[in-house]
């Protein structure tokens, strides 16, 4: 059978490259990048027994995927990202998502092909209390345009017919890989630790919970999809664990007892 992962040099999308070794189901991965953010050396090395080829394209271009309709599976990973500095390319974002998204239902649903949609947890914004994805929509409360897009992505898979699909709402991504990126806590953290360098955190953020996902486990999770043919066209949270700053920072200090905190304002407080 065969795969595309789309975004496929970006941080999620490189870690599933390198493993689709490990679902032997896939006998080929198609690779598809429009290489925006340069992160050709995510193509670096791959492992010769995944059978990949990779693609230059911009999704966001009618008919773009056509020349692949032969695929059994897709992995929508492409998009622009980082909740806090979506504020200042709303436009910009607004329309690359959106439009990359609805070319990938229209690819889908033709060609019945079964689709992982990743959403966020973010689109439940500052909460008081536990929340899961059968809450009402009062308690969807998303506080940047990444998170606001990302359920208009959401409502728009739940209007289409014809398509097996599920989303995931991932919890903040964390881990190493080739297309690794620090605009998250956890990563941004260590690469600041690593340097020596003030961790800024945000000033309310110290004993909040929010949820955490590591690249391992969100790889088991499309690993999980495909091998028991996991498309419910419906939403789950996939998450590692709810954790705090603090309880991060703890973890940072026991190889780096000596890093610096400094407390700075954020437009953004999920929860």
């Amino acid at each position: 059978m065969k795969l595309i992962i789309t975004g496929s040099c970006g941080h999620i999308g490189s870690y599933v490259a390198e493993k689709m070794h490990l679902i032997p189901k896939i006998k080929k991965t198609i690779l598809i990048d429009n290489l925006g953010s340069n992160r050709y050396y995510s193509l670096f090395n791959l492992k010769k027994k995944n059978k990949f080829s990779f693609h230059q394209i911009d999704i966001s271009k009618k008919k773009s995927l056509d020349k692949f309709k032969d695929a059994n599976y897709l992995i929508h990973c492409a998009s622009m990202t980082n909740a806090e500095k979506s504020f200042s390319v709303k436009r910009k974002m607004y329309k690359n998502n959106l439009d990359c998204m609805k070319v990938v239902i229209n690819f889908c649903s033709k060609n019945n092909v079964k689709l992982i949609h990743l959403s966020s947890t973010s689109v439940y914004g500052k909460q008081a209390k536990i929340v899961d994805e059968n809450c009402e929509k009062k308690y969807l409360k998303p506080q940047s345009p990444y998170a606001k897009i990302k359920l208009i992505e959401e409502n728009l898979l739940k209007k289409t017919k014809k398509l097996n699909y599920t989303t995931f709402r991932f919890g903040t991504i964390s881990g190493y890989s080739k297309g690794i990126r620090f605009h998250t806590a956890v990563n941004k953290f260590c690469f600041n630790a690593a340097l020596n360098q003030k961790i800024q955190v945000y000033r309310t953020a110290l004993n909040q919970y929010r949820p955490y996902l590591s690249l391992s486990d969100a790889f088991k999770v499309f690993k999980f999809c495909i091998n028991r043919d996991f498309f419910k066209n419906d939403i789950f949270n996939a998450l590692s664990k709810n954790y705090t700053v603090s309880q991060i920072l703890n973890k940072i200090k026991k190889v780096k007892p000596k890093i610096k905190i400094q407390l700075v304002e954020t437009p953004i407080m999920n929860q």
